[in-house]
């Protein structure tokens, strides 16, 4: 830490600007749109690494809302050192405690700062994918039963992978989350219906030639409820249907481990071949369990605001212009029938400025070169 600061922002926890109006105006979002808490409802806070202001005002707001807040507080390096030593058992009580308390909640809604996003890094990749088999109920019981939203909270972390300054990333920050979902709703409605009747899906670009059905899998929409920021449309393909290669252009974390240059070949819907930066650790992380080599979800991406790559997953999955095709576990609302402990949402980005692409439903051009040509769809273009 400097003992000389320049200015105050909001990465320091005791910084004068903690009192910025944004923040309560974050939490309203949350509550009141998001998650839509009424009166009566158990409302689960679970706050990683932020700032306590972060904290009451999503406890004031909740009740506000006549709901009842109860409240969960993480360290990643408590986290971390948990991590390094779990074992079966252990996580198997954490599990069912976790379960527990999940399942009498209403709401959830999860803050997820991160001053070290590489803080998991060195937790051996077989307790990683321990826990993840182990917590994977508690997941599904969130998101299957619950009304839920996730977000980061801008650390100075993520500015530098970002490539901003802290101030810049802020404000940068707050706008990309408090964007009105609203304006986007009839061109996202459009696209949900069009995905929804879609039977074949193709998409072409630089390495990437992918073939794939979506028939009879439902498409959703999402505009702020689930994830924010927010901006896709998600739907999964059918299990054993894809075929061909894609080159992700996005770099990507998974499991504290940072990838760059992901390339996977499927053959009847299962990846045969990936390769990565480090293509040892991406092959473990797909021997995880059977689950993990199949794709779970298809989203286009659309959100104006976001335009480049930060390796963060909640940002990264919306940039405008993208898709993400997901390894592992399918949602529920959106079933193909795979189930893992993964869920790798990678992305591709096909602007002009990274190589372009198309995107054809039944062999019709939807999406060329991250711009949709279709007139219904053009609200969502950046």
């Amino acid at each position: 830490m400097s003992q000389f600061p320049l200015f105050t922002s909001l990465f320091s926890p005791d910084s004068i600007a903690m009192h910025d109006p944004r923040i309560d105006q974050l939490a309203k979002q949350l509550v009141r749109y998001s998650t839509q808490t009424k009166k009566g409802d158990n409302v689960l806070i679970d706050l990683f690494d932020v700032p306590e202001a972060v904290g009451i005002a999503l406890i004031r707001e909740v009740r506000a809302a006549k709901g009842t807040p109860f409240v969960n507080v993480h360290q990643a390096k408590i986290s971390r050192e948990m991590g390094r030593g779990a074992t079966e058992d252990q996580y198997a009580i954490i599990a069912k405690n976790a379960m527990h308390q999940m399942k009498t909640m209403d709401c959830y809604i999860a803050i997820r700062g991160s001053h070290n996003v590489n803080e998991m890094a060195d937790v051996p990749a077989k307790k990683m994918q321990m826990l993840s088999t182990k917590m994977r109920p508690v997941l599904n019981q969130r998101v299957n039963k619950t009304r839920w939203c996730v977000l980061r909270w801008p650390h100075a972390s993520m500015a530098q992978s970002a490539g901003m300054s802290t101030e810049a990333f802020e404000d940068f920050y707050f706008r990309v989350c408090l964007l009105d979902y609203g304006k986007l709703k009839r061109g996202m409605n459009a696209l949900e219906t069009l995905m929804t009747k879609t039977k074949n899906v193709h998409i072409k670009g630089p390495g990437t030639d992918l073939k794939f059905s979506i028939k009879d899998i439902p498409a959703i929409a999402c505009g702020g409820n689930h994830n924010i920021p927010d901006g896709e449309c998600f739907t999964a393909p059918v299990k054993d249907s894809v075929e061909g290669v894609i080159s992700y252009n996005a770099p990507s974390i998974y499991q504290g481990i940072a990838f760059d240059n992901v390339k996977l070949e499927f053959e009847k819907g299962k990846i045969v071949k990936a390769s990565a930066n480090n293509t040892k650790a991406i092959n473990k992380i797909f021997d995880t369990d059977p689950g993990a080599r199949y794709i779970g979800e298809f989203a286009i991406g659309f959100n104006p605001e976001i335009k480049q790559p930060m390796r963060d997953i909640l940002f990264d999955e919306k940039i405008a212009g993208s898709f993400h095709f997901t390894p592992g576990q399918a949602y529920e609302v959106a079933d193909n029938g795979n189930r893992s402990s993964v869920h790798w949402d990678l992305v591709n980005i096909q602007r002009p400025d990274y190589g372009g692409g198309e995107i054809y439903f039944d062999g019709k051009l939807i999406r060329k070169n991250g711009q949709f040509v279709l007139k219904n769809l053009e609200m969502l273009n950046y």
